[in-house]
Protein backbone atom coordinates (compact mmCIF):
# COMPACT_ATOMS: atom_id res chain seq x y z
CA UNK A 1 0.00 0.00 0.00
CA UNK A 2 1.20 3.51 -0.79
CA UNK A 3 1.03 6.52 1.53
CA UNK A 4 -2.31 7.73 0.19
CA UNK A 5 -3.93 4.32 0.65
CA UNK A 6 -2.67 4.10 4.21
CA UNK A 7 -3.92 7.62 4.94
CA UNK A 8 -7.42 6.96 3.57
CA UNK A 9 -7.57 3.69 5.47
CA UNK A 10 -6.72 5.53 8.67
CA UNK A 11 -9.42 8.12 7.97
CA UNK A 12 -11.98 5.36 7.36
CA UNK A 13 -11.13 3.57 10.60
CA UNK A 14 -10.95 6.84 12.52
CA UNK A 15 -14.35 8.18 11.44
CA UNK A 16 -16.35 6.30 14.13
CA UNK A 17 -13.84 7.55 16.69
CA UNK A 18 -14.35 11.13 15.49
CA UNK A 19 -18.12 10.82 15.91
CA UNK A 20 -17.73 9.44 19.43
CA UNK A 21 -15.20 12.11 20.30
CA UNK A 22 -17.55 14.86 19.15
CA UNK A 23 -20.28 13.72 21.54
CA UNK A 24 -17.96 13.36 24.53
CA UNK A 25 -16.09 16.60 23.77
CA UNK A 26 -19.41 18.48 23.61
CA UNK A 27 -20.02 17.56 27.24
CA UNK A 28 -16.43 18.50 28.07
CA UNK A 29 -16.97 21.89 26.42
CA UNK A 30 -20.01 22.50 28.59
CA UNK A 31 -17.92 21.67 31.64
CA UNK A 32 -15.29 24.13 30.43
CA UNK A 33 -17.88 26.88 29.97
CA UNK A 34 -19.09 26.34 33.54
CA UNK A 35 -15.46 26.90 34.63
CA UNK A 36 -15.52 30.22 32.68
CA UNK A 37 -13.44 29.06 29.70
CA UNK A 38 -14.27 30.83 26.45
CA UNK A 39 -15.08 28.64 23.44
CA UNK A 40 -11.73 29.39 21.68
CA UNK A 41 -9.81 28.67 24.88
CA UNK A 42 -11.61 25.36 25.37
CA UNK A 43 -11.02 24.38 21.74
CA UNK A 44 -7.31 25.24 22.00
CA UNK A 45 -7.09 23.15 25.17
CA UNK A 46 -8.52 20.13 23.34
CA UNK A 47 -6.40 20.67 20.23
CA UNK A 48 -3.15 20.78 22.21
CA UNK A 49 -3.91 18.01 24.70
CA UNK A 50 -6.33 15.46 23.17
CA UNK A 51 -6.96 13.74 26.50
CA UNK A 52 -10.46 13.42 27.92
CA UNK A 53 -9.65 12.51 31.52
CA UNK A 54 -6.68 14.86 31.63
CA UNK A 55 -8.66 17.80 30.32
CA UNK A 56 -11.60 17.14 32.65
CA UNK A 57 -9.28 16.99 35.65
CA UNK A 58 -7.34 20.02 34.44
CA UNK A 59 -10.47 22.12 34.02
CA UNK A 60 -11.65 21.15 37.50
CA UNK A 61 -8.29 21.98 39.07
CA UNK A 62 -7.92 25.29 37.23
CA UNK A 63 -11.41 26.37 38.28
CA UNK A 64 -10.52 25.44 41.88
CA UNK A 65 -7.44 27.70 41.75
CA UNK A 66 -4.88 24.92 42.10
CA UNK A 67 -1.12 25.46 41.81
CA UNK A 68 0.92 24.75 38.70
CA UNK A 69 2.80 22.00 40.54
CA UNK A 70 -0.39 20.16 41.43
CA UNK A 71 -1.72 20.57 37.90
CA UNK A 72 1.50 19.27 36.35
CA UNK A 73 1.72 16.20 38.59
CA UNK A 74 -1.94 15.39 38.11
CA UNK A 75 -1.56 15.49 34.34
CA UNK A 76 1.56 13.34 34.57
CA UNK A 77 -0.23 10.65 36.57
CA UNK A 78 -3.40 10.68 34.45
CA UNK A 79 -1.70 10.75 31.05
CA UNK A 80 1.37 8.60 31.64
CA UNK A 81 -0.44 5.69 29.99
CA UNK A 82 0.02 7.42 26.64
CA UNK A 83 3.77 7.06 27.06
CA UNK A 84 3.35 3.31 27.34
CA UNK A 85 1.01 3.23 24.34
CA UNK A 86 3.48 5.21 22.24
CA UNK A 87 6.31 2.87 23.20
CA UNK A 88 4.16 -0.09 22.21
CA UNK A 89 3.23 1.41 18.83
CA UNK A 90 6.85 2.25 18.11
CA UNK A 91 7.51 -1.50 17.94
CA UNK A 92 5.04 -1.82 15.05
CA UNK A 93 6.74 0.89 13.02
CA UNK A 94 9.51 0.12 10.58
CA UNK A 95 12.98 0.69 12.07
CA UNK A 96 13.58 3.17 9.26
CA UNK A 97 10.72 5.42 10.44
CA UNK A 98 12.17 8.84 11.23
CA UNK A 99 12.09 10.45 14.66
CA UNK A 100 9.84 13.22 13.32
CA UNK A 101 7.20 10.69 12.26
CA UNK A 102 7.35 9.07 15.69
CA UNK A 103 6.87 12.41 17.44
CA UNK A 104 3.91 13.33 15.23
CA UNK A 105 2.23 9.99 15.86
CA UNK A 106 2.83 10.39 19.60
CA UNK A 107 0.83 13.63 19.57
CA UNK A 108 -2.32 11.83 18.46
CA UNK A 109 -2.04 8.59 20.43
CA UNK A 110 -5.28 8.11 22.38
CA UNK A 111 -6.90 4.97 23.77
CA UNK A 112 -9.05 4.51 20.67
CA UNK A 113 -6.39 5.36 18.08
CA UNK A 114 -3.99 3.07 19.89
CA UNK A 115 -6.61 0.33 19.67
CA UNK A 116 -7.14 0.52 15.91
CA UNK A 117 -3.41 0.99 15.25
CA UNK A 118 -2.50 -2.04 17.35
CA UNK A 119 -5.08 -4.13 15.51
CA UNK A 120 -3.49 -3.32 12.14
CA UNK A 121 -1.84 -6.39 10.70
CA UNK A 122 1.86 -6.24 9.94
CA UNK A 123 4.08 -3.18 10.03
CA UNK A 124 2.27 0.05 10.83
CA UNK A 125 2.62 2.97 8.43
CA UNK A 126 2.76 6.41 10.05
CA UNK A 127 0.31 7.61 7.39
CA UNK A 128 -2.34 5.29 8.79
CA UNK A 129 -2.04 7.08 12.13
CA UNK A 130 -2.08 10.45 10.36
CA UNK A 131 -5.34 9.52 8.68
CA UNK A 132 -6.98 8.54 11.96
CA UNK A 133 -5.65 11.66 13.68
CA UNK A 134 -6.83 13.87 10.80
CA UNK A 135 -10.49 13.05 11.55
CA UNK A 136 -10.40 12.24 15.28
CA UNK A 137 -8.66 15.38 16.54
CA UNK A 138 -10.92 17.82 14.60
CA UNK A 139 -13.94 15.93 15.93
CA UNK A 140 -12.64 16.30 19.47
CA UNK A 141 -11.73 19.97 19.04
CA UNK A 142 -14.96 20.97 17.27
CA UNK A 143 -17.07 19.18 19.86
CA UNK A 144 -15.32 21.05 22.67
CA UNK A 145 -15.74 24.38 20.88
CA UNK A 146 -19.47 23.91 20.26
CA UNK A 147 -20.06 22.57 23.77
CA UNK A 148 -18.35 25.60 25.30
CA UNK A 149 -20.21 27.97 22.98
CA UNK A 150 -23.57 26.40 23.79
CA UNK A 151 -22.74 26.29 27.46
CA UNK A 152 -22.25 30.04 27.46
CA UNK A 153 -25.76 30.68 26.12
CA UNK A 154 -27.69 27.88 27.81
CA UNK A 155 -29.25 28.44 31.24
CA UNK A 156 -26.96 27.55 34.14
CA UNK A 157 -29.12 24.59 35.20
CA UNK A 158 -29.16 23.17 31.68
CA UNK A 159 -25.38 23.50 31.38
CA UNK A 160 -24.84 21.74 34.69
CA UNK A 161 -27.19 18.92 33.71
CA UNK A 162 -25.53 18.37 30.34
CA UNK A 163 -22.10 18.51 31.95
CA UNK A 164 -22.95 15.33 33.84
CA UNK A 165 -22.92 13.50 30.48
CA UNK A 166 -19.13 13.58 30.60
CA UNK A 167 -19.14 11.04 33.40
CA UNK A 168 -20.91 8.55 31.14
CA UNK A 169 -17.63 8.28 29.25
CA UNK A 170 -15.81 7.20 32.40
CA UNK A 171 -18.50 4.65 33.18
CA UNK A 172 -18.21 3.30 29.63
CA UNK A 173 -14.48 2.83 30.19
CA UNK A 174 -14.73 1.29 33.66
CA UNK A 175 -17.78 -0.98 33.54
CA UNK A 176 -16.95 -3.39 30.65
CA UNK A 177 -13.55 -4.53 32.02
CA UNK A 178 -14.88 -4.50 35.59
CA UNK A 179 -17.63 -6.97 34.59
CA UNK A 180 -14.97 -9.37 33.32
CA UNK A 181 -12.65 -9.14 36.33
CA UNK A 182 -13.64 -9.30 39.97
CA UNK A 183 -10.26 -7.90 40.93
CA UNK A 184 -10.73 -4.86 38.73
CA UNK A 185 -14.29 -4.38 39.95
CA UNK A 186 -13.06 -4.50 43.53
CA UNK A 187 -10.32 -1.98 42.81
CA UNK A 188 -12.82 0.38 41.21
CA UNK A 189 -15.05 0.14 44.28
CA UNK A 190 -12.09 0.67 46.60
CA UNK A 191 -10.96 3.68 44.59
CA UNK A 192 -14.39 5.30 44.76
CA UNK A 193 -14.74 4.63 48.49
CA UNK A 194 -11.22 5.85 49.24
CA UNK A 195 -11.77 9.02 47.24
CA UNK A 196 -15.02 9.79 49.09
CA UNK A 197 -13.43 9.02 52.47
CA UNK A 198 -10.35 11.13 51.85
CA UNK A 199 -12.46 14.03 50.63
CA UNK A 200 -14.61 13.83 53.76
CA UNK A 201 -11.56 13.67 56.05
CA UNK A 202 -10.01 16.65 54.28
CA UNK A 203 -13.07 18.75 54.98
CA UNK A 204 -13.61 17.39 58.50
CA UNK A 205 -10.01 18.00 59.60
CA UNK A 206 -9.63 21.19 57.57
CA UNK A 207 -6.59 19.86 55.71
CA UNK A 208 -6.32 22.79 53.34
CA UNK A 209 -2.97 21.58 51.98
CA UNK A 210 -4.54 18.29 50.78
CA UNK A 211 -6.14 19.74 47.68
CA UNK A 212 -8.10 17.88 45.01
CA UNK A 213 -5.01 17.57 42.83
CA UNK A 214 -2.89 15.98 45.52
CA UNK A 215 -5.73 13.66 46.52
CA UNK A 216 -5.90 12.35 42.96
CA UNK A 217 -2.13 11.84 42.85
CA UNK A 218 -1.97 10.17 46.26
CA UNK A 219 -4.82 7.74 45.64
CA UNK A 220 -3.68 6.88 42.12
CA UNK A 221 -0.15 6.03 43.23
CA UNK A 222 -1.15 4.11 46.37
CA UNK A 223 -3.96 2.05 44.82
CA UNK A 224 -2.11 1.25 41.59
CA UNK A 225 1.06 0.29 43.47
CA UNK A 226 -0.87 -1.91 45.89
CA UNK A 227 -2.78 -3.58 43.06
CA UNK A 228 0.46 -4.27 41.17
CA UNK A 229 1.95 -5.98 44.22
CA UNK A 230 -1.13 -7.96 45.24
CA UNK A 231 -2.49 -8.84 41.79
CA UNK A 232 0.42 -8.99 39.31
CA UNK A 233 -0.48 -9.81 35.71
CA UNK A 234 1.07 -13.00 34.37
CA UNK A 235 2.19 -12.91 30.78
CA UNK A 236 2.49 -15.88 28.46
CA UNK A 237 5.30 -18.14 29.62
CA UNK A 238 4.57 -17.60 33.28
CA UNK A 239 6.53 -14.37 33.69
CA UNK A 240 5.04 -11.85 36.10
CA UNK A 241 4.44 -8.31 34.88
CA UNK A 242 4.00 -5.91 37.80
Amino acid sequence: MNRRSWFYRGMRDGMPIAIGYFAVAFALGIKASIAHFSAPMAALLSLLNVTSAGEAAGIALISAGTTYVELAFTQLVINIRYLLMSCSLSQKLSPSTSLLHRFLIGYGVTDEIFGISSATQGTLSPYYSYGAIAVAVPGWTLGTFLGAAMGNVLPARASSALGVALYAMFLAIILPPARKSRVLAGLVAISMAASALLTALTRLLSLTWLTEGFRIILLTLLISFGAALLFPVREEGGEVCV
